[in-house]
């Protein structure tokens, strides 16, 4: 008797296609997510280095006061966007970590 395949072998069938084939698989066989989450974090912390260089040199416009301020706060704000970004992108992990985990338990 032929079994469907389980949770843990789908994903490993969809490692072994491509990233395009998976984006477009609209019935959600193959998740996609695990395999973004480093491009995910990266895009995430350019992004908030791209907001603090902008608001610092935006500052500096100013006032050379208004954009030491700036500096240090986007310092401070870098370090806790960094946290912040590292967490979510933790708990993704742990999420799709644990499907994967009861997944396998129920096999």
């Amino acid at each position: 008797m032929v079994t469907a395949p389980s949770y843990s072998e789908q994903q490993v069938m969809a490692r072994e296609k491509g990233l395009l084939e998976n984006l477009m698989d609209f019935s959600f066989e193959r998740i996609v997510t695990p395999r973004l989450l480093k491009m995910l974090y990266g895009v995430h912390l350019l992004l908030g280095l791209i907001a603090a260089t902008w608001f610092v040199f935006s500052q500096f416009q100013t006032s050379i006061p208004n954009g030491l301020l700036a500096l240090i706060l986007s310092l401070a704000g870098m370090a806790l966007w960094i946290v912040y970004c590292r967490v979510i992108v933790e708990l993704l992990a742990v999420v799709f970590r644990a499907g994967q985990v009861i997944a396998s338990s129920q096999n």
